[in-house]
């Protein structure tokens, strides 16, 4: 069903730069990404915050949560818009519980129902989350942005990491081929916080040109489906 589905918004539209024309594109960038998607049907509209440059983390925050604001009131609809956390390159926004707060601290309370968050697995353990320590580990992170934001993630990326702990590095390998491994998967596939959410592989696929009339499913997609499907029903 559309309303189940999370689209991810252009790369490029960095709104948390202090740059103010890079900025004001950047906003209505994200509010075409609205558009299109609300016309669609789409449940939600998922995007990467950018890079704050050399500007204050905190005023790059409220930058953010400007863009926010201005999408969902320039575009009125049942479609979200949802923050997702970062590996942490450079001086990307959004890669830890407290950056994800500060972003959404700031927008209007009359608006909140209608944007939250996602989190990447890759990009939390690129960032600097061991969520490959334990099952305990792993609980706590998902407790701690929980308890920043006040609310649980609306969506799952699930990829593991080609990079080390803390690379800061976006690297997606399939599920238990890099650094992660499998088992903090099965553990998030059977936190509560999974359920009735979107999970989402963003994985490799092994059919990268596929024919106009192909419409089988890619072997490395049908793989990690069956591991997901596996671990759901423990």
């Amino acid at each position: 069903k559309p309303a189940n589905v999370v689209v991810h918004a252009a790369y490029v539209l960095s709104v948390a730069t202090p740059d103010d024309d890079k900025w004001a594109r950047a906003s209505a960038g994200l509010t075409k990404e609205m558009e299109r998607s609300s016309a669609l049907g789409i449940g939600a509209v998922c995007f990467h915050p950018g890079s704050a440059g050399a500007s204050d983390r905190a005023e790059s925050a409220k930058r953010i949560a400007k863009a926010i604001t201005e999408a969902l009131k320039t575009i009125e609809s049942d479609t979200r818009l949802l923050v997702e956390n970062t590996a942490g390159a450079g001086k990307t926004m959004g890669k830890t519980a407290q950056e994800g707060r500060d972003i959404l601290a700031n927008v209007p309370k009359s608006l909140r129902a209608r944007t939250g968050y996602g989190l990447d697995t890759c990009h939390l353990f690129s960032s600097g989350y061991d969520i490959r320590a334990s099952r305990q580990a792993l609980t706590a992170v998902l407790d701690e942005f929980e308890e920043a934001t006040g609310e649980p993630p609306s969506f799952f990326h699930l990829n593991d990491s080609a990079t080390e702990l803390g690379s800061n590095r976006d690297r997606h390998v399939l599920i238990g081929e890099g650094l992660i491994g499998k088992e903090p998967f099965e553990s998030l596939i059977q936190d509560h916080r999974s359920n009735d959410i979107p999970l989402i592989l963003e994985t490799p696929q092994q059919n990268y040109e596929i024919a106009g009339d192909d419409d089988s499913p890619d072997p490395y997609d049908v793989k990690m489906l069956k591991l997901l499907e596996g671990w759901a029903s423990k």
